[in-house]
């Protein structure tokens, strides 16, 4: 692509997306690796930074994939488009106050709980699979 005429940071920039978009939570260190590789790009320059673009290009091509971020981002999205701003369930609001308290905010609220703590309309909704 260099040779071709491409802009390094162009090439960089775009590693850094794959990094997040298809590999994401497959291996999370490819994140931080392609940010390394547009950083060195931006740094140093070319033609120096051509082999950290080849480390980078190499280890991404060769990383586990995963969209799985990806898609959840996007179906959380489309709920918001649907149903708008939908309010916080009163069971996980902060009561910093006795009449918060005495609206029910915080009632029956659990450290760590298993339970869906989505609002109502979303009930049981699963993003990231």
């Amino acid at each position: 692509m260099i040779q071709a005429g491409e802009d390094p940071k162009f090439i960089a920039r775009r590693m850094v997306i794959f990094a997040s978009e298809d590999i994401g939570l497959e291996d999370p260190h490819a994140l931080v690796l392609a940010n390394a590789v547009f950083r060195a790009v931006e740094t140093i320059g070319y033609p120096e930074c051509a082999i950290n673009l080849s480390h980078g290009v190499c280890y991404l091509a060769k990383a586990p994939k995963s969209k799985a971020s990806y898609y959840a981002y996007f179906s959380a999205v489309d709920d918001v488009k649907q149903y708008g701003n939908l309010p916080v369930p009163m069971s996980i609001r902060n009561a910093l106050t006795k009449l918060m308290k005495d609206l029910g905010y915080g009632d029956g609220y659990q450290k760590y709980t298993l339970d869906c703590l989505l609002p109502k309309k979303l009930k049981n909704k699963k993003y990231l699979k």
